[in-house]
Formats: structure tokens, C-alpha cells, sequence
């Protein structure tokens, strides 16, 4: 097991103190579960290390923005980090401050940044000229001065998925490194920004320290120039990005992490600075698994296929990253392993949940697949028209639904035919 959160007792999984067996057959499945416990333990080993610093933890919303999961985090103090005014809303709905929230995205529209500056938000990180220019015109047009951050792009390798990287040259994010000082000096001569900070995301998964070392080098060093311009900068927001353990990855302890980026601050002489973290998947990911029964067991000439009745739409990372994510049985079995594919029943030859997993099963046996609690459910989609999943918070031995399963006829409720 991944957390502690989630273990066996007498072959049996559980999630806190409730047997996973029991929430499928109370629920039903495909189904997702969050540990409240892991939730909180995970933050609060970022907020412990940032305690007594000028240092802040805001959650991205992105990574899993159930309201039940956002509420543990604005319960605990949390702030948060947004892509969407879609994203404001649910923090709000959740018991989240506007005033604790930062405005990342790089395409804000007009209207979304017309509802982020009514609604208060504590900062927008820019990403762009032309957004800055909006922004600023939004802003006079409602009488108000907008914080702004501009995302920097430093040009540093996060080694990660191609597709999870977002600090290179050839990234659509962020403002290019080699024209940031100059964007600082077009940004602070525009009446309605106040320029308060600076910003970057490298990517995400990393499982290294040094890359994040790196970028925060080169963004104090364009601080340092950014402030021999006249301007001043109050906060650095690192971003997110933190790796987890999917199978043998070995990320830095968040603690760890934490402090050692800090320590790098100090030694540049910037202790003063604040600092933003963003963490997203190194709070949420372990802390939710996806339970699945196994419809069939179909051998084939070159591969046996375990198909499961959750799919691609379910849990979209496999599909679109390869992404690796350990399938487990809810009660083990005493019997010899054979390899499968853990495949679901939607019409894509893509479908698929784990390959060659060494499995001892048998149909209507249950899986847990683990490490699901980030980008599992946000990116669920009804794709062949499936009703998507349940998703299910434990607290202790206590166990509720923090979103009901959808039903099939809610998934056309607002289409209509042509008349005759």
C-alpha cells in the first residue's frame, strides 16, 4: 500500500476503518474513495514546514475538486490555486476564501477575470502580454487594481511526462524567460496591475529536488533585476508539481521538500520573500483509490484480459499517458497468479487500466486501483455514454457520499430532438 490510509486486515482492504468490500456493495461500482486521514496528513506535512515562515500552501483545485475533498483543505486553512472561474465557484461552495486564492490559466477570459477581481482574489498569475492587457481593461473597467504575478517561464527540465512538463522553451505556459524583465516593466507602467509577485510551474510528477532548485535560482535572479527596475516583489510562487509514488518512484519527502526550498531562499539571501506552494497531486493522489468489479475473464492467444467494469472515461491517465497506476484485489485470494490485462468495456482499443498485472481473480472479484485521488475523477468523462461514478469519503469508520452516481437519463436531460 501506498498510505497507511489504505491497508489489509486478514486479506481484506480497507480504507481507514470501513472494508473496502463493503462500500462496493453498499455503492455499487465503478467507485471512487477519498481517506479524509490521508488528506489531512499530507497537508498538514506541508503546512507544518512552512510554519513560522513566510511561506503559504494553496491547493490546486485541478488535481481534484470534489467539494468534500476542498472543504477538508479550507477546514485546515488552506488556500487555493485555480484554473477557472468554474474553479472559484466550487472553492467558494466549498468554504474557501477568494481573498486566499490565486488566478493561474493561460487563457482567462474577460468575463472570468470580471468575476475573480468582483469576487476578491488574492493574486492572478499572467501568463502573457496580451492577457495583461485584458486584465487591465477589466480592471478599469470595474474601477479596481488587479494583483498580478507573472508566470515565468524558466526553461528548466522537470524530467517528467512530455505531455506533465510545463516549464521549457517549447511549452505553451508562461511568459519566455529572456522577456520577462521586460513584461515586469510593461506590466507596472499599467494603471490598473499592481505587480506583487512572481511565478512558475515546471511541470508535474517530478521526483527531483534539483529541478525546482534551478528555477528558483533563475527566478530570483530576474527578481533581483526586476527590483533594480524600480519595482518591488513581494511573494515567489514555485507552483506545484510534486511527484508520488505510483509504483517504485521515490519522490522527496514533502517535509523535506518543503524546508530544503526554503533553506535554498535563505542562502540566496531572499528569506524575507514569500513563498507559494501549489501542490495539487502530492496532497490528493494517494489519498483515493477507484474500486472496479471484474465482469469477465476472457483468455486470448497472446493475452488474458480481465475486463472490469471501469474504463478509460473512468480514469483517464492510463489512456492518455501510459500512466502506471497498481491494481490490487480487495480480498486476496490463495491461489496461483496469471497475467492480465485490466481492460474496461468501452469500444476503444485504448481502454485499458494496467497491463500484464499478475493477478489471482476470478469474475465478480473486486480491484482497487490505486494512487486514483488525482486527475482520476476531474477528468471522467461520459464517453459512450456511461453514467460516470460515485465518489465516497471515509472519516474513521464512518463512510459518505460526496457525489452521487450519475444516472444515465441526467446525461441527455438537456438535449432535444428536432420537431417534425
Amino acid at each position: 500500500m501506498n498510505d497507511s490510509a489504505f491497508h489489509y486486515v486478514d486479506g481484506a482492504l480497507h480504507v481507514e476503518g470501513v472494508p473496502a468490500a463493503s462500500l462496493a456493495e453498499q455503492f455499487g461500482t465503478p467507485l471512487y474513495v477519498y481517506s479524509r486521514d490521508a488528506l489531512t496528513r499530507a497537508y498538514r506535512a506541508y503546512a507544518d514546514a512552512c510554519a513560522g515562515r513566510k511561506a503559504t500552501v494553496h491547493v490546486a483545485v485541478k488535481a481534484n475538486s470534489n467539494l468534500a475533498v476542498l472543504n477538508v483543505f479550507a477546514r485546515l486553512g488552506a488556500g487555493f490555486d485555480i484554473v477557472s472561474s468554474g474553479e472559484l465557484a466550487r472553492v467558494l461552495a466549498a468554504g474557501g476564501k477568494a481573498s486566499y486564492t490565486v488566478f493561474s490559466g493561460v487563457g482567462k477570459s474577460a468575463a472570468e477575470m470580471r468575476e475573480a477581481l468582483e469576487a476578491g482574489v488574492k493574486c492572478f498569475n499572467v501568463e502573457s502580454i496580451p492577457e495583461l492587457h485584458a486584465l487591465n481593461e477589466v480592471a478599469k473597467s470595474l474601477g479596481k487594481k488587479a494583483p498580478v504575478s507573472l508566470r515565468v517561464n524558466p526553461d528548466v527540465d522537470a524530467k517528467t511526462h512530455p505531455y506533465i512538463s510545463t516549464g521549457l522553451k517549447s511549452n505553451k505556459f508562461g511568459v519566455a524567460f529572456g522577456d520577462a524583465r521586460a513584461t515586469y516593466r510593461e506590466a507596472h507602467d499599467m494603471a490598473n496591475l499592481d505587480v506583487v509577485g512572481i511565478d512558475c510551474h515546471i511541470g508535474s510528477q517530478i521526483t527531483e529536488v534539483s529541478p525546482y532548485l534551478d528555477a528558483v535560482d533563475k527566478l530570483l535572479d530576474l527578481v533581483e533585476q526586476i527590483e533594480s527596475d524600480g519595482m518591488s516583489i513581494r511573494h515567489v510562487d514555485v507552483g506545484g508539481g510534486l511527484g508520488i509514488t505510483y509504483d517504485d518512484e521515490t519522490p522527496p519527502d514533502i517535509g523535506d521538500f518543503v524546508r530544503t526550498l526554503l533553506a535554498h531562499f535563505e542562502k540566496r539571501g531572499h528569506g524575507q520573500r514569500e513563498v507559494y506552494f501549489e501542490p495539487g497531486r502530492s496532497l490528493v493522489g494517494n489519498a483515493g483509490v477507484l474500486l472496479t468489479r471484474v465482469e469477465y475473464l476472457k483468455p486470448g492467444e497472446e493475452k488474458n484480459f480481465a475486463i472490469v467494469d471501469a474504463a478509460m472515461n473512468d480514469l483517464a491517465r492510463p489512456a492518455m499517458y501510459e500512466a502506471f497506476h497498481r491494481i490490487v484485489p480487495v480480498i486476496e485470494r490463495k491461489a496461483s497468479a496469471r497475467l492480465y490485462d485490466v481492460v474496461g468495456p468501452v469500444c476503444e482499443s485504448g481502454d485499458w487500466l494496467g497491463r500484464d498485472r499478475e493477478l489471482a481473480v476470478e469474475q465478480g472479484d473486486l480491484l482497487a486501483i490505486l494512487s486514483a485521488g488525482a486527475y482520476g475523477f476531474v477528468m471522467s468523462s461520459n464517453y459512450n455514454t456511461r453514467a460516470r461514478a460515485a465518489e465516497i469519503m471515509v472519516d474513521g469508520e464512518r463512510a459518505r457520499v460526496v457525489r452521487e452516481r450519475e444516472e444515465v437519463k441526467q446525461l441527455f436531460a438537456s438535449e432535444s430532438i428536432l420537431p417534425d
